[in-house]
């Protein structure tokens, strides 16, 4: 399916074996830095904690460093790739997360440790869905929803694949030389991007199939990277009203994906329920994203996504409300995991489609801003939500909360869209 969906894409400037190599390409170093520089993480840093007698939260607390330096430089990588330079972002973020997981192997005291992790955060930033979306929009035009589709059924398989061999990695190796061949595998996507990417059609204008300058529908119709986009966009309420859902979601997702363990296991399910139930949300990701594309190819992304906000709350619910079955557990990874990966590529499209195509990139980075800040400090908010309630029904109850919030704030994007 991937290879029918990548050679389906056209431009009329290249030929469709090179449009299915660039998504490949795209889709395996998805599957490399999602997996290296996100899903290692957790897996690794337990040995290293026990190793270097450091108490969890002050490991943890390099990747909430990460993750706001990852925050903090999605607008510029944004308006990079805006100005034509998506390869050398994106190449030069591989390269980065490599060598930086690569000293990571060497470490031996916290200070370098939030050091590397702050770097890691930018290659995170310059690396994942965010800027290949924008490579995707910048080479496809108006054909990008077929692209980043493709491209997030790739991704879908990085904690998959990635999970298992990290683990796999620390068990044989341990964890230092795990993390460094990760490391060098991440170096390798970099030569992947290189090789993909073309840098003459990373440096022409945005343009849609037709040929005609993408823009602001009432806006103007300057080049990408002049203000004039970012400054109409700021002007309009579907971007407020995008940003307000994108927080949201990107806040509440990570609270409760960085406490499902123990949510689940105080809820009553044994251990082996929780690992296979966590272990379904992965191939449910990738279901929803098929299903999207085979049943709702030629739907707008708006309808599509106002449908699927109101999943998050109803299934939310669901877990709070069910007993310690497996059967609820199981159907709602399902829906959970399913509602997550069509997200995904709603939240690629939504911009473009609702809003404008014109600087895409600035523009999809300027609202990655606070959602990469929610996310960092959303499963503190948790834990202390968990302390202060004595239990995680209390942090259920606060996920339905956003999430219905989310449903909220997208809707009246839509409506204004």
């Amino acid at each position: 399916m991937l290879r029918v969906t990548a050679a389906s894409l056209t431009d009329g400037v290249l030929p469709q074996s090179r449009h299915h190599l660039f998504i490949t390409g795209l889709g395996i170093g998805q599957i490399i830095c999602w997996g290296v520089l996100f899903y290692a993480f957790p897996l690794a840093a337990e040995p290293m904690a026990a190793e270097l007698g450091i108490a969890k939260p002050q490991i943890y607390g390099a990747a909430t460093f990460g993750l706001l330096l990852a925050g903090l430089a999605a607008y510029p990588v944004g308006w990079l790739i805006d100005r034509g330079h998506g390869r050398a972002v994106m190449t030069g973020g591989a390269l980065l997360g490599g060598l930086l997981f690569a000293l990571w192997s060497q470490v031996h005291g916290l200070t370098l440790f939030y050091i590397l992790f702050g770097g890691v955060g930018i290659a995170m930033a310059a690396t994942l869905y965010e800027p290949a979306f924008a490579v995707v929009a910048r080479r496809f035009g108006a054909g990008a929803r077929t692209g980043i589709t493709a491209l997030t059924l790739w991704g879908g398989f990085a904690s998959t694949v990635f999970v298992p061999v990290t683990q796999f990695l620390i068990d044989h190796l341990g964890w230092r030389d795990a993390v460094l061949t990760l490391g060098l595998v991440t170096m390798a996507s970099g030569g992947l991007y290189l090789w993909v990417i073309d840098p003459r059609r990373d440096a022409e204008p945005l343009r849609d199939r037709g040929g005609s300058e993408a823009g602001p529908r009432d806006g103007p119709h300057n080049g990408p990277g002049d203000g004039s986009a970012v400054r109409w966009a700021l002007r309009q309420p579907t971007f407020w009203a995008l940003a307000v859902a994108i927080t949201l979601y990107f806040g509440a997702l990570s609270g409760l994906t960085y406490h499902w363990y123990p949510l689940l296991l105080e809820k009553g399910f044994d251990t082996a329920s929780v690992v296979a139930g966590m272990a379904i949300i992965g191939p449910a990701q990738v279901a929803g994203r098929i299903a999207i594309w085979v049943l709702a190819r030629q739907q707008p992304i708006k309808a599509i996504g106002r449908g699927v906000v109101i999943v998050f709350p109803l299934a939310l619910l669901l877990l709070l409300f069910s007993p310690a079955e497996f059967a609820l557990l199981a159907l709602f990874a399902a829906i959970y995991g399913a509602a997550n990966g069509i997200m995904t590529i709603v939240r690629g499209l939504a911009l473009r489609e609702m809003l404008t195509a014109e600087s895409y990139g600035t523009l999809n980075g300027l609202l990655s801003v606070p959602a990469m800040i929610a996310k960092a400090l959303a499963p503190f908010a948790a834990a202390w939500l968990w302390a202060a309630s004595g239990g995680y029904d209390a942090v259920l109850v606060a996920g339905i909360v956003g999430a219905s919030l989310v449903a909220a704030s997208f809707w009246m994007a839509g409506r204004r869209s």
